[in-house]
């Protein structure tokens, strides 16, 4: 496994572990983060641990064409009770995102460090959030990194049924829209499965993304 330094470099991709750890340390800079999207690479880590740097075998991703939107969805979605903005409150969405529990986990991976760096990348354009409004109030969300033509999402909230999911499909439609090649979801669940992410090789993943 390949310890970083201040020098902004990773290793080849074939280096990474079985887990799916590439390498660890360096730090969180824009210029660092912008890279490793780049190639396919991801921080991920918990709090008083040392910065992991991911790209695991399997990557989770939605092809635009196979979206799921469940007839269920198409009611909430033609009830118009939702309100969906794109990159206005990146704060706030990523501060819930930081907040809201997760299932198996005691803590959250996304540290103040992480906060901070993002918002950063949030600053210069790269980092963006999708927010979902009920009554005014944010209700849901999601944020990710934006390639110009593959968005990396990073985490999702959700403070009332079905949030998230209105957050994902309108996220999907817009990049669809404007020719995205696909959307990076980084590792499977099955919430993801459920709303039409499948996981490809990591070569192939490595391929569209530097296409």
């Amino acid at each position: 496994m390949y310890f970083l330094t201040k020098e902004l470099y990773f290793p080849p991709i074939t280096e990474t572990s079985s887990e799916g750890v590439l390498a660890i340390g360096g730090d969180l800079s824009a210029e660092r983060l912008i890279l490793a999207y780049k190639n396919g690479i991801f921080p991920w880590f918990n709090e008083d641990e040392p910065i992991l740097w991911w790209c695991p075998e399997e990557r989770m991703v939605l092809f635009f064409e196979d979206l799921k939107i469940s007839k269920s969805m198409r009611n909430v979605l033609n009830q118009n009770k939702f309100k969906v903005t794109f990159n206005t409150a990146f704060n706030e969405v990523i501060t819930s995102c930081q907040k809201t529990a997760r299932k198996g986990q005691n803590d959250t991976w996304i540290t103040e460090e992480m906060v901070e760096a993002y918002c950063k990348l949030n600053k210069l354009g790269v980092a963006k959030s999708v927010e979902v409004w009920q009554n005014d109030e944010l209700v849901g969300g999601l944020y990710g990194v934006d390639l110009g033509d593959v968005f990396c999402g990073e985490s999702m909230f959700s403070k009332v049924a079905n949030a998230s999911k209105v957050a994902f499909i309108h996220l999907a439609k817009q990049l669809e829209k404007a020719n995205y090649k696909l959307l990076d979801c980084q590792v499977y669940n099955d919430h993801l499965a459920s709303l039409g992410c499948v996981e490809i090789d990591r070569e192939d993943f490595i391929k569209i993304l530097t296409l």
